[in-house]
């Protein structure tokens, strides 16, 4: 049996949040992130054109686009996100609520 406890690396959630410059709702998710301290990699889907090809394979047309451990969100929920958050968290540590 395994007792080690899953370090913050392990139990962090793979963010990404898919942007582009000029985008009220995409500074708002980068925002609510970084408040957080949410770890995330941002993509600049105007300036990349292999982060819009990603964008495209999620099946979103619009930005902010965000994943969470895969799962995706199109558009920006704070509350959405969170529980996403939570739930990604929770997950990797095994809790069950």
């Amino acid at each position: 049996m395994n007792d080690t406890v899953p370090t913050a690396a392990q139990t962090a959630p793979h963010v990404v949040l898919y942007s582009q410059p000029g985008c009220a709702p995409c500074f708002a998710a980068r925002s609510f992130l970084t408040r957080r301290k949410v770890a995330f990699e941002y993509k600049d889907v105007q300036a990349d054109p292999q982060a819009f090809r990603e964008l495209m394979d999620l099946g979103s047309r619009s930005t902010p686009t965000l994943t969470v451990d895969g799962e995706v969100m199109i558009g920006f929920d704070a509350e959405k996100l969170g529980a996403m958050l939570e739930a990604a968290v929770a997950g990797a540590t095994g809790e069950t609520r």
